[in-house]
């Protein structure tokens, strides 16, 4: 009997604390970062501009995007274990293969199109995929960013073959707007004149912080 109550009371655990969010691990109350379905006309989101470009163009331009973001938050988020980004991101990539290499293809034929030669169009290729690259590295919203990216990454998983563009537009909004608010919103520290209103400064120059060049905020904990 004690045996069977033991099991349950473990089973019954299991249950509540697996399906706490993975901000719950980061924030007692993480930042609002929701954001609506994307067009792919707005601004700040792509990564430039892209004129005269047709819908298709634009679709695969979010879907470089949210494999973008997904790719950094696989190397970025292995600080915290339970994230499942790196086997999230190994599964979208043969799973999401032949819509990945199709958007690939309708951007590089942008790139072409609008530039004064293919070995232009190819140069503005490859600059546009750092440039997207570069923008997702985050630092001071690391903790948001990551736990956005793991809930983004299961979406991905498990949406149907060629529906990935589908959740770029649905997600990548959110997954930018981690990048720009991060903190404890509930017990806030350090109050700071902002549009977010409260948040906490990282302790950057706390060398406790810091592990192998990476910033990692449980270490600034006093033990």
């Amino acid at each position: 009997m004690l045996v069977s109550r033991l099991v349950l009371a473990a089973a019954g655990a299991a249950a509540l604390f697996g399906a706490v969010p993975a901000s719950a691990q980061f924030y007692f109350r993480s930042p609002e970062v929701d954001a609506p379905r994307l067009s792919g006309s707005e601004p700040n989101i792509l990564g430039q501009a892209f004129p005269e470009a047709t819908p298709a163009e634009i679709r695969a331009a979010l879907v470089w995007n949210l494999r973008a973001a997904l790719n950094v938050a696989a190397l970025q988020c292995q600080f915290a274990p339970t994230l499942l980004t790196l086997p999230n991101y190994n599964a979208i990539i043969k799973d999401h293969s032949k819509e990945l290499a199709s958007s690939y293809d309708t951007l590089t034929k942008y790139f072409v199109r609008t530039a004064k030669s293919a070995k232009a169009g190819q140069t503005a290729l490859d600059q546009y995929g750092t440039r997207v690259y570069s923008s997702y590295s985050a630092v001071y919203s690391q903790l948001n960013f990551c736990a956005v990216a793991d809930a983004v990454s299961h979406k991905a998983v498990f949406a149907p073959r060629g529906q990935f563009g589908d959740v770029a537009a649905d997600w990548v909004g959110e997954l930018r707007n981690s990048m720009t608010r991060w903190g404890e919103q509930q017990f806030p520290i350090v109050p700071a004149s902002t549009a977010i209103g409260w948040v906490n400064y990282p302790l950057f120059g706390n060398v406790k912080c810091w592990r192998k060049e990476e910033y990692q905020p449980g270490r600034c904990i006093k033990r």
